[in-house]
């Protein structure tokens, strides 16, 4: 792929004293890539629970029909003007709720042995955007759970204070980089996420949407009733195909 650098460290200069540099996760880096996963999912809260909305009719007319019900039964304009501020907390709080249980999971599973799961396992690395000594950003790359030979990016994340300075973009090319150098033929990822900028990157990096989950069930949700009723969203599934590798007239790549 043309934006690939093989072998070397990616680079995004903004200043001498500001240069980011992507490497390879280290055991000291656990402390800040735990915290900037953690905030990540944290700004997932009010993503979910509020700017959803805009892109689920199905629950604000279901929204809208429970509050013409407490119209209806209650005959009080006063009660009926609460509905819509119950609403609105049910979502924030069980998109707190389930985010944290995800969280929580993650923190059981490979966030628990970053080393052990990324880095010592075939097939899987971590990478981390260091902006001097401080770590900025995160992304992981794992083989895939269809069998067919896909990397799939995972757990990317950057620090809110560092945002649109190409650092997400540089994670994501590493994974790129990785899944190129390792000849396999697609790279694919999920998110649920609302976030305009966080799919614009998707796209950026070459992803294209080939599938939305309407009714996503995160991992380490219970999906009780009232989650389903305040807590309803959509899983993008990304994908991007590898270039081949060129073949010359003897046959070696």
């Amino acid at each position: 792929m043309e934006n690939l650098i093989h072998g070397r460290e990616q680079r995004k200069v903004v200043g001498d004293k500001n240069a980011i540099i992507v490497r390879k996760f280290k055991h000291s880096d656990n402390p800040e890539v735990l915290r900037i996963f953690q905030d990540g999912l944290h700004e997932m809260i009010p993503d979910t629970a509020f700017r959803a909305l805009k892109y689920h009719p199905e629950s604000t007319s279901l929204y809208v029909i429970m509050t013409l019900v407490c119209l209806v039964a209650t005959k009080s304009w006063c009660l009926t003007a609460l509905v819509p501020i119950a609403v609105l907390c049910a979502r924030y709080y069980y998109s707190r709720q389930i985010t944290l249980d995800y969280l929580e999971n993650a923190k059981r599973t490979d966030m628990r042995d970053i080393e052990g799961c990324y880095m010592n396992t075939p097939d899987c690395c971590m990478w981390v955007a260091v902006q001097g000594d401080r770590v900025i950003g995160v992304v992981a790359a794992v083989s895939h759970l269809s069998g067919d030979g896909a990397v799939e990016l995972k757990r990317m994340a950057v620090d809110r204070s560092c945002r649109r300075l190409g650092v997400g973009a540089l994670l994501g090319q590493k994974v790129l980089e990785f899944a190129s150098a390792r000849g396999n033929p697609s790279v694919v990822l999920g998110t649920t996420s609302y976030s305009p900028a966080a799919h614009k990157l998707y796209r950026t990096l070459g992803f294209r949407c080939n599938g939305v989950t309407n009714g996503y069930t995160v991992p380490g949700a219970r999906r009780l009733v009232l989650e389903w009723v305040f807590y309803w969203v959509r899983h993008h599934h990304y994908h991007l195909d590898m270039p081949k590798a060129k073949t010359n007239t003897h046959g070696q790549h």
